[in-house]
């Protein structure tokens, strides 16, 4: 959901030069004047706007951009075709009546039919339709803005699970020795402070937090659903046994953990620990693997399924042993996070480092002298962090020259350098 549609085309427009800095500072900000702005909502402003192809390998795209009812992109260009009214379907005094005290939560009058879920589901089935007809292989990338912030599930998803039904599992309490980060967002919330900006990691109150949880269980039933229709289109038209399905997300939400809602530096494991299925027709028995693997091994798998050879450095690696029964993958993983601007108490942005084993979870921040360990076979919860623990001192200098490894094998090699200057 956070591909950018970047493609060959020119810039459609500068940045306004009374944003700039003075000269010659503005020489730094020069590739602003330089990027891909296919994703600008003024250009679906009108009735047909097309993004050029090939876009990442694509032939054709269909697009909603942002999250929630509000969707921009090629949606929004269907939704006002398809309701007349669509201005009084975004019109916040229009908001159905609700309880809800969760922040972003909003009761949306935009109907199931018109909602962002069931028009990426309609656009897929519509490319299966054509696929079948076409009798030809086909890749298809079906991503769906939800779940996320805003909560606002549509129609009967909205109150089709109750916040009484949820248990906050992880409160604050239960971490041990809260990380700064962590300890100055329950100061913040104790103090009345707000978010940084809508998008940012935020404490919140025990029912406000199931109330998200609830509004979330209700947007991840209705992708089930969505997705159940797509998946009947494939066995309709003949092309389940030949289609190998792969379902997951860019990343998950804290969700009631440590009393959070939303993501930021913090990489627990409610962030981090992504779903991910993969199913094939070589081999559609159901398992569970415990095996370690990246977002980044998906682009490899797919190739390795494929029966392709990948492009010279790629950093992915192919889980395909582990979809046939291995459990086995990877020893250890590096997770990488850049915010943008300084938040939660940094006094610059965060970059955060880490090397996830199967043992251990360590993470460095840029600038800090404090970091992160857990022992995740005797807390696999991340509630004690062992940072300052003496008895662990000798375990970090090891796991930090095993992440200086990884961190320098992140040089690109493609394209391969053939003369030396």
């Amino acid at each position: 959901s956070h591909l950018q549609p970047f493609t060959h085309e020119p810039a459609r427009h500068l940045p306004d030069p009374d944003g700039l800095p003075p000269r010659p500072v503005e020489e730094a900000w020069k590739p602003l004047a330089e990027e891909p702005s296919q994703e600008d909502p003024d250009l679906y402003e009108g009735e047909e706007y097309e993004i050029g192809a090939p876009y990442f390998g694509f032939n054709h795209v269909e697009f909603a951009s942002a999250h929630g009812d509000r969707c921009q992109g090629h949606y929004h260009q269907w939704l006002r075709n398809q309701a007349p009214d669509w201005r009084a379907l975004w019109d916040d005094a229009n908001e159905l009546p609700h309880n809800y005290s969760c922040p972003q939560a909003y009761r949306t009058p935009v109907p199931e039919d018109l909602y962002p879920t069931t028009w990426v589901a309609d656009r897929a089935i519509d490319y299966l339709n054509d696929t079948a007809r076409a009798d030809a292989p086909f890749m298809a990338l079906v991503s769906f803005p939800d779940p996320h912030h805003p909560f606002n599930p549509p129609g009967k998803y909205w109150d089709m699970y109750s916040p009484d039904q949820f248990d906050l599992r992880l409160p604050y309490e239960a971490h041990q020795n809260p990380p700064p980060p962590l300890a100055w967002l329950e100061r913040n919330f104790r103090e009345g402070g707000g978010q940084f900006t809508k998008q940012t990691a935020m404490r919140a109150g025990d029912q406000e937090l199931r109330e998200a949880m609830a509004l979330t269980a209700g947007m991840i039933t209705m992708i089930d659903d969505h997705v159940g229709r797509i998946v009947n289109v494939l066995k309709e038209r003949g092309l389940y046994e030949n289609t190998v399905i792969l379902f997951t997300s860019d990343h998950g939400d804290y969700l009631g953990d440590f009393g959070l809602l939303l993501k930021g530096a913090m990489p627990f494991r409610a962030l981090t620990q992504a779903p991910m299925i993969w199913s094939d027709p070589a081999d559609r028995s159901a398992r569970v693997s415990d095996a370690l693997a990246s977002s980044i091994d998906v682009g490899p798998t797919i190739v390795d399924r494929a029966g392709l050879t990948p492009y010279r450095g790629v950093q992915g690696k192919s889980f395909l042993s582990c979809a046939k029964g291995s459990d086995r993958h990877r020893d250890e993983l590096l997770i990488e996070f850049n915010d943008g601007a300084a938040k939660l108490g940094f006094d610059r942005p965060a970059r955060v480092r880490t090397l996830r084993t199967k043992e251990w979870r360590y993470t460095i921040y840029a600038g800090e002298d404090w970091g992160e360990l857990y022992d995740i076979q005797a807390d696999p919860d991340e509630t004690r962090n062992l940072w300052e623990s003496p008895e662990h001192e000798s375990l970090r200098g090891r796991l930090a020259l095993r992440l200086a490894h990884h961190l320098t094998c992140q040089m690109d090699e493609s394209p391969r350098a053939t003369l030396m200057a």
